[in-house]
């Protein structure tokens, strides 16, 4: 393995610097003060290579993915589209949009968009430093980008308030595996298996405020918040309704280049069915899998920030916990951690993490992992990147 690692990071070098001579030009026309606006396009190309404890068949550099943004800002309307494509089998075999939406500036503390965008759940879209996030990605409550409107005002007491109504998922896209889960957000899904019921969630009310704490010491800055969850969950199967209450708190604490961020909360969902009372089907990334309906989940992230070593602009090793806790006697608890570091040199981004999972299907773990969790063993894999940004 170490040979094959060494081999890796050589290959990533040499890719990074040869794009490296390719400097991303300001791709923006027009100024975001005047009334007409600016556009602006930005992205990635990234690469990877990994090494998986569960399979012999990824030793090797390839493209992975690559992203689009398109962003548009006046002093009152505001637009964002991204769009992802991602390689399984053939160069982008797979690929979703992530968000499409508009917004309006009612002044310069408050807002409204509306369109595909990320829900307000938690301490924000990341909850992690890490690519890869926690396992609560797979539980559906984080990155979470659904279609709907949202509200967001800023107050002169350090408080934010976001409030939101998002009446359906963002949908499915292009995928070579899965009629419905060919997206990128972990929704409820239409089964492939006639024996799962199919669920729909919608009516989504989400809300998140968020405090910042005054008076500490220089060079230290903290908040805390909470986020509150409630929807529909239309079983199209039995012609049933059932719900979904989620909650979760979270603190972020910064002291000058070390950042923590705490999150904890709970799932519950209700998706009125005989059949599979104690789990759900869900889905992304052109995959399927069931989901404890109940749990409490936990996720921890360290890093630091290291400015300007050497040729690099910025290091940081970073370190993340998370555990969905499933509340069902018998069901195993999913856990994924992660320690790595992640270094920018001009335009391109180095990753190098060590990931483990267990009860993780994706991280090598059995078909049930994130329902009653039939894995006894801890999976892990090298995950290395270099991407350059645009």
């Amino acid at each position: 393995m170490k040979m094959k690692v060494l081999s890796a990071c050589c290959s990533i070098l040499m890719l990074g610097g040869i794009v490296t001579s390719a400097y991303a030009a300001d791709l923006t026309i027009g100024d975001e003060k005047s009334d007409l606006g600016a556009l602006t396009l930005s992205g990635f190309v990234r690469a990877k290579y990994q090494d998986k404890s569960w399979t012999e068949n990824d030793h090797k550099l390839t493209f992975d993915a690559a992203r689009v943004n398109l962003d548009y800002k006046s002093p009152k309307l505001f637009g964002h589209v991204e769009y992802r494509c991602y390689q399984f089998d053939k160069l982008c075999d797979f690929s979703t949009l992530v968000d499409g939406y508009l917004g309006y500036n009612i002044n310069d503390k408050h807002l409204i968009q509306a369109g595909i965008q990320a829900v307000p759940f938690g301490p924000g879209r990341y909850w992690e430093s890490n690519y890869y996030g926690g396992v609560i990605t797979q539980v559906g409550l984080e990155d979470v980008h659904n279609l709907g409107i949202k509200y967001q005002g800023k107050f002169d007491t350090g408080t934010k308030l976001e409030l939101g109504y998002f009446p359906g998922d963002g949908g499915s896209y292009s995928g070579p595996y899965s009629e419905d889960a060919s997206r990128y957000t972990t929704n409820f899904v239409k089964p492939e298996n006639s024996a799962i019921s199919h669920l729909d969630e919608t009516d989504m009310f989400i809300a998140r405020v968020q405090q910042d704490i005054s008076g500490l010491p220089e060079g230290v800055s903290s908040s805390v918040g909470a986020s509150y969850w409630s929807s529909d969950i239309d079983n199209k199967t039995f012609n049933t309704e059932g719900d979904r209450q989620a909650w979760a708190l979270f603190g972020n604490l910064r002291y000058n280049n070390l950042g923590v961020t705490v999150t904890l909360g709970k799932n519950d969902v209700d998706n009125a069915d005989p059949i599979t009372p104690k789990a759900s089907l869900m889905g992304s990334f052109d995959d399927n899998f069931m989901v404890a309906n109940e749990g409490m989940f936990y996720t921890v992230d360290l890093a630091y920030s290291f400015k300007d070593v050497g040729k690099f602009s910025e290091i940081e090793p970073h370190f993340m916990y998370s555990q969905y806790d499933k509340s069902e006697d018998g069901f195993k608890d999913s856990t994924r951690h992660i320690l790595g570091v992640t270094a920018y040199y001009k335009d391109l981004m180095f990753v190098a993490d060590y990931i483990m999972g267990k009860n993780d299907f994706l991280i090598g773990g059995p078909a049930d992992s994130y329902a009653i969790g039939s894995g006894d063993k801890t999976e892990h894999m090298l995950n290395l990147q270099v991407s350059y940004l645009f």
